[in-house]
């Protein structure tokens, strides 16, 4: 291959990945996920029938995150429903959909999103009228806004709370892990005197000393 043709090659290469890498990080940014539902799923505010759709992060820059659920190609929004972080949630190393208990015929309420590599969950914040009856049923707490219903504008300042499966109301922050846990740094214990070790690097020394002294006065 001629110096030329090298060169070009090399400018394709380049050219391909500065092409592809913008859509790479989109997808790690916005945590873009199609998934394949074989049955009906409820998503806070609407039941989702089987097929196939788009997850997608709209906002992501705090505790509380807005997901977009599209049709499968993602040219047509489906919902926009409210999110928040939920460390305490097992992490995987895959697309992972937990759902909760359902009662009956009724469609398994979607209740968190696991991107690959994420260490904790997107947890949906559902209408407290639901939440209510969801922690009953499946006895763990559940995040909530007060209104049935929720515009766009008020995704970002509406308050949430967590309901108890006795329904009680309570801060969401103090049962539900929404930032990174904090993790404590144990001291290393003492270790033991470095003075053996000079003393003996000293009378290494001082023998190495003596006999190049010894091997000078010998040679000469």
């Amino acid at each position: 291959m001629t110096p030329f043709k090298a060169l070009l090659s090399l400018f394709a290469v380049t050219l391909l990945g500065a092409t592809l890498l913008p859509s790479a990080r989109a997808d790690t940014w916005n945590k873009k996920t199609v998934v394949t539902f074989s049955q009906a799923v409820e998503v806070p505010g609407k039941i989702l029938p089987a097929g196939t759709y788009t997850f997608q992060l709209l906002d992501s820059l705090s505790d509380r995150h807005i997901v977009q659920i599209f049709n499968a190609d993602g040219s047509q929004i489906i919902s926009t429903i409210l999110a928040i972080n939920n460390y305490r949630l097992e992490p995987t190393g895959e697309t992972v959909m937990k759902f909760s208990e359902r009662p009956g015929d009724a469609p398994e309420a979607l209740r968190a999103w696991f991107y690959p590599g994420d260490n904790f969950g997107q947890e949906f914040v559902y209408p407290k009228v639901r939440a209510i009856q969801l922690a009953q049923t499946t006895k763990v707490i559940v995040p909530a806004v007060a209104a049935d219903t929720i515009d766009d504008d008020s995704l970002k300042t509406i308050p949430i709370v967590a309901v108890t499966p006795d329904q009680k109301e309570v801060e969401v922050t103090k049962v539900i892990q929404t930032t990174p846990p904090v993790t404590e740094t144990k001291e290393l214990p003492e270790t033991a005197s470095s003075m053996p070790l000079i003393a003996l690097l000293g009378a290494l020394s001082i023998s190495l000393a003596l006999g190049l002294k010894l091997f000078l006065k010998l040679a000469s």
